[in-house]
C-alpha cells in the first residue's frame, strides 16, 4: 500500500522543485525587514554586492544589486549593525535561500557613532586632521566658491550675509546635501573647484554648507570620499554643515569650521564699513605721524644748519689758492718754453748727419759682430747636441741593439737649431731696418727734398740769422746741388762777440 500511495505523486524535476519553493517563499515573505550583523561582505566586480547577516544562531545570505548598493549612505563593513530591507528569495544555483536588499542602513545612532569613530581614527592616523597641513584663509577673497543644494535657505543666508558685510562674486556648485549620491557630488564640486585654471574664475575661497538635521541626514559629510576631496583641496575651505553642536568628518579635515552657514560667510570676509572706519582712522595716524616726523626733521636740519660753516667760508681757502696757482701759471709756462728752446737748440747742434752716419756705422759693425758671434754660438752649440746626441745613440744602442739610430731625432733637433737661428737673424734684420729708417727720417738730404735749404760760410754752416754778415760769401745747398752767393746790404766788419739775434729774426739774403 505504501509503494502505490507513493506512486501516484507526480514526479518533479529539480529545477521545478526549486521553482515552487522559491514561489513558495517569495509569496510567504514578500518582503521581511531583518535586524542583523554584518559577516562576510564583498563587491564583485560587477559592482554587486554579497554579504552575510547573523545573529548568535544563525546566518542568511543577502545580495544588493549594482545600483543599490551604490547609493549606500554608508560603506558595509564586517561587525557592524545594520537593518535590511527586502524581499526573501531562494538561489537555485545553490539551494540557499536569500534576502535581495534595495535598503541597508546601521541599526540605531550608537552603530553609527561607531562607525565614525573607526573612521576618525583612521583618517587622524593618517595625518589629515593635523593643523599644520590646513591653509589660511584669504582675507579679502574675491571669488567664493559655494557647495550646497541651489533651493535650501542656506544659499540664500550666505548671500544675503555676504551683501551685508562685503559684496562678493559668488560661483554657487549645486549638489544633493543628503541621501545615496550626495556624498559623490559633493566630492565632485570640491574636485571640480580645484580643477579650473584660470584665475578669473577660480574661486579663492571654498564653502561646504548644509542647515542641520539628524545624524542620518547628515551622514554624507561623514564619508571618507568627501573627507578626502576636503583634505586634498589646494583652495582653502570653510565647512558649515549642521548647527554648532553638529560635527562631521570634513569638520575635522577643513581648514576652518563654522558653526552655521551664516558663520562661514561672516568669517570668509570682513565687515567693509569696519574697514572704510579703520582706513580713515590710520590714514589720519599717519599723516599726523608724517607731520611729526616732518617737524622732527626739520628742527634738527635747523640744529645742524647752524654747526655748518657758510659756503664762502668753506671756499675761501680754495678760491686764494686757485688765485695763487693762476697768477704763477703765466711766467712758469714761460720759463717751460724758454728752456725747451734752449735744449732744442743745443740739441740740433749735435744732430749732425756725419754723427748719425757714424752711429749708424756704430750700430752695423755691432749687429754684425753679435750676428757672427750667433751664428758662431749656434755652430758650436749644434756640434755639442750632435756629440751629446751621438754619444747617447751609442749608449742606446748599447743598451737596446734592436733600437735604430737617433738620425731622426737630430734631424728633428738640427732643424730646430736652424728655424732659431733664422728667426734671431729676421729680429736683428727687423732692428737694422728699423734703424735705417730712424737715420733717413733725420738725414738732412730728406729736408733738402721738401723745399728747404742749407747755407754754408766759411767757417762752417749757419744756423742763426746773427752768422752772416752784409757781403759774406755764402753757399745755398739745395737738394740737387749748391749754388754760390752773397749776403746782402752794407759791409761792416764783424764784432769779435755778437749776441745772437732773436729766434725768429732773418736777414737779408742776397
Amino acid at each position: 500500500m505504501a509503494s502505490d500511495s507513493l506512486s501516484n505523486l507526480p514526479e518533479l524535476t529539480v529545477s521545478e522543485l526549486s521553482g515552487a519553493v522559491k514561489r513558495t517563499i517569495e509569496g510567504a515573505f514578500e518582503r521581511v525587514r531583518v535586524r542583523a550583523e554584518l559577516g562576510r561582505v564583498v563587491t564583485a566586480r560587477s559592482g554587486h554586492m554579497y554579504l552575510d547577516l547573523k545573529d548568535e544562531r544563525a546566518t542568511i545570505s543577502g545580495v544588493a544589486w549594482k545600483g543599490l548598493a551604490a547609493g549606500f549612505n554608508f560603506r558595509p563593513e564586517e561587525g557592524l549593525e545594520v537593518i535590511a530591507e527586502g524581499k526573501l528569495s531562494t538561489f537555485p544555483g545553490q539551494s540557499k535561500y536569500q534576502i535581495i536588499i534595495d535598503r541597508l542602513e546601521p541599526a540605531g545612532v550608537g552603530a553609527l557613532m561607531a562607525l565614525l569613530e573607526e573612521r576618525k581614527k583612521k583618517l587622524a592616523a593618517e595625518g589629515l586632521f593635523d593643523e599644520a597641513r590646513k591653509k589660511p584663509l584669504p582675507y579679502i577673497p574675491e571669488r567664493i566658491g559655494v557647495v550646497t543644494s541651489p533651493t535650501g535657505a542656506v544659499i540664500r543666508d550666505i548671500l544675503h550675509r555676504l551683501s551685508d558685510r562685503f559684496p562678493s562674486h559668488v560661483l554657487l556648485w549645486p549638489v544633493l546635501v543628503q541621501g545615496e549620491k550626495a556624498a559623490g557630488q559633493i566630492a565632485s564640486a570640491i574636485s571640480g573647484f580645484n580643477s579650473i585654471e584660470d584665475p578669473k574664475l577660480r574661486p579663492d575661497l571654498l564653502i561646504v554648507a548644509r542647515g542641520g538635521g539628524s545624524i542620518e541626514d547628515l551622514w554624507c559629510f561623514n564619508e571618507e570620499v568627501v573627507a578626502r576631496a576636503a583634505a586634498n583641496s589646494q583652495i582653502p575651505l570653510i565647512s558649515a554643515v549642521g548647527h554648532e553642536t553638529d560635527w562631521t568628518l570634513i569638520d575635522f579635515v577643513s581648514d576652518y569650521r563654522a558653526p552655521t552657514p551664516t558663520g562661514a560667510a561672516e568669517r570668509a570676509v570682513p565687515v567693509r564699513a569696519e574697514l572704510m572706519t579703520d582706513i580713515v582712522n590710520l590714514s589720519g595716524r599717519m599723516s599726523s605721524i608724517r607731520a611729526r616726523q616732518f617737524d622732527r626733521a626739520q628742527t634738527l636740519l635747523r640744529a645742524a644748519s647752524r654747526a655748518l660753516r657758510t659756503p664762502e667760508a668753506l671756499l675761501s681757502g680754495f678760491w686764494q689758492r686757485l688765485d695763487s696757482a693762476s697768477a704763477h701759471l703765466g711766467p712758469a709756462l714761460r720759463n717751460r718754453i724758454s728752456a725747451a728752446s734752449q735744449r732744442y737748440h743745443r740739441l740740433s747742434g749735435r744732430l749732425q748727419p756725419r754723427a748719425l752716419r757714424s752711429l749708424t756705422t756704430d750700430r752695423l759693425k755691432h749687429l754684425d759682430s753679435q750676428q757672427r758671434r750667433a751664428a758662431h754660438a749656434l755652430r758650436r752649440a749644434s756640434s755639442q747636441k750632435e756629440a751629446e746626441l751621438n754619444r747617447l745613440a751609442r749608449r742606446l744602442a748599447a743598451q737596446k741593439p734592436q733600437t735604430k739610430a737617433p738620425a731622426e731625432a737630430l734631424e728633428t733637433q738640427l732643424a730646430r737649431l736652424s728655424q732659431a737661428a733664422q728667426r734671431l737673424n729676421e729680429r736683428k734684420r727687423d732692428r737694422l731696418v728699423s734703424a735705417f729708417r730712424m737715420l733717413e727720417s733725420v738725414n738732412p738730404k730728406g729736408v733738402l727734398a721738401r723745399g728747404y735749404a742749407l747755407v754754408h760760410t766759411e767757417s762752417g754752416l749757419a744756423r742763426r740769422a746773427g752768422d752772416l754778415n752784409p757781403g759774406d760769401a755764402i753757399q745755398i745747398e739745395f737738394a740737387d746741388g749748391k749754388k754760390a752767393a752773397a749776403v746782402g746790404g752794407k759791409a761792416s766788419p764783424r764784432k769779435a762777440a755778437k749776441k745772437p739775434s732773436a729766434p725768429g729774426k732773418q736777414g737779408d739774403l742776397f
